[in-house]
């Protein structure tokens, strides 16, 4: 998670801190307060706009590493099997490509049903949660499995996914808060000086690292969810799961 969730994220938000052009169009602003925009406006969003989705299309792959290799590590040790650091790389890796596209397109779907009064989105995040563990365990139809076993076991389901969500939004709130005001302390452009740059990049490199616990009980919670699904479906055992994952 350190390396795949945590690092990445972090490298992302330097990059978007030192190409943040708000500082220098608030300086434009104030010099002439009668121009519509600041000159180069159009040229500069856009940079940061492709800046921001590529980073996070490219996080979203090492994040799907991470969640492939953490899902690996958990099951083996589940199992009393080893799970060394470089094995669960290599099968995440493995298996990589797959979960980032299923990730990306259950993540256009929530988007779509967040633009229709948010309540349809947070219902398809509820129901696509189990989308991930779906396709490393058993590669098959990942949405429509997910959408089975939520509607299956309603009340259960949604009770263990709401306390990953909770922990999730409350261990990624505090973190973020924590990041903007401790970078706002170092001005409008904190790279400007090499001291206020270290200081910007070691505050989001600790807020990056505080937020590891959310990314944790993200992975844990719909892991052990999703196994206790399969065992209401059919008997299941941690040796059947560990030999699924291949």
């Amino acid at each position: 998670m350190l390396l795949t969730q945590v690092l990445p994220a972090a490298v992302l938000s330097v990059i978007s801190l030192g190409l943040d052009p708000t500082a220098k169009w608030a300086a434009q602003a104030e010099a002439d307060p009668t121009a519509v925009l600041p000159d180069n406006f159009a040229a500069e969003l856009v940079s940061l706009i492709v800046v921001l989705v590529g980073g996070s299309l490219l996080i979203g792959l090492l994040q799907a590493v991470g969640w492939a290799a953490g899902s690996w590590v958990i099951t083996q040790q589940a199992a009393g099997r080893p799970g060394s650091l470089e094995s669960a790389l290599r099968y995440g890796l493995r298996r990589a490509l797959g979960l980032w596209g299923w990730t990306l397109l259950v993540s256009v779907i929530v988007g779509v049903g967040l633009c229709f009064c948010v309540l349809p989105g947070i219902y398809l995040a509820f129901a696509l949660s189990m989308a991930g563990p779906v396709y490393l365990f058993e590669r098959r139809d990942p949405i429509g499995r997910s959408f089975g076993m939520f509607h299956a076991r309603l009340g259960l389901v949604l009770g263990r996914v709401a306390l990953v969500a909770l922990a999730v939004i409350v261990g990624s709130l505090i973190p973020g808060a924590l990041e903007g005001a401790g970078t706002s302390a170092f001005g409008t452009d904190p790279f400007a000086s090499p001291g206020a740059a270290t200081g910007a990049v070691a505050v989001i490199g600790v807020t990056a690292v505080l937020a590891l616990p959310a990314h944790l009980a993200q992975l844990i919670g719909l892991l052990v969810t999703y196994a206790e699904q399969r065992a209401h479906e059919a008997p299941v055992n941690t040796a059947g799961l560990a030999a699924e994952l291949g």
